[in-house]
């Protein structure tokens, strides 16, 4: 079967980003630096998926705390795979200057994300 995508990082819901990327950035040997206001990002020169850290209000309460971020040439084709594999688009989308980035949930409503480089705004 043809791959979709490629794994290109993780995302951490945290309540303190700086906190949580010193201590990544130390057991992994990769620097941080900010990818987003508030956000930091440990990225480590092995080919190491990338770490980032995404600032949120609320404690770890059985939200989904943790995001397989998924790079995707083509964001239409992603939502139509991971629908045919029993996941689903949930219907939310952020663009960013990069951009868009698909929420997803597997079939067991784990979130995780595909992100592509178009502003294509048909999806």
């Amino acid at each position: 079967m043809e791959a979709l995508g490629r794994f290109a990082g993780v995302t951490i819901d945290c309540q303190h980003p700086q906190r949580l990327a010193d201590f990544w950035s130390a057991a992994l040997g990769g620097p941080v630096t900010e990818s987003l206001p508030c956000w930091r990002r440990v990225t480590v020169d092995d080919g190491t998926p990338v770490l980032t850290f995404q600032p949120v209000p609320e404690p770890k309460a059985g939200k989904t705390r943790l995001h397989l971020d998924i790079t995707v040439a083509d964001a239409g084709e992603a939502v139509r795979r991971i629908g045919a594999l029993g996941g689903r688009w949930t219907g939310e989308r952020h663009d960013y200057p990069e951009g868009a980035v698909l929420v997803m949930a597997d079939p067991e409503n784990n979130e995780s994300s595909a992100s592509c480089s178009t502003t294509e705004r048909s999806i």
